[in-house]
């Protein structure tokens, strides 16, 4: 992956949706879990 490509904030809201459910089957919860963590952090104001 290179250094410049990250989720993004749509892609990391619907993978933390994914992760709160408690219904969504492991394997899907394992691909939200890897997005979540390209995922850039957030900036405080």
């Amino acid at each position: 992956m290179a250094k410049n490509e990250s989720t993004s904030r749509r892609v990391a809201s619907k993978a933390a949706k994914l992760l709160a459910n408690p219904k969504t089957p492991k394997a899907v919860k394992s691909v939200a879990a890897s997005a979540l963590t390209q995922a850039p952090d957030r900036k405080r104001k």
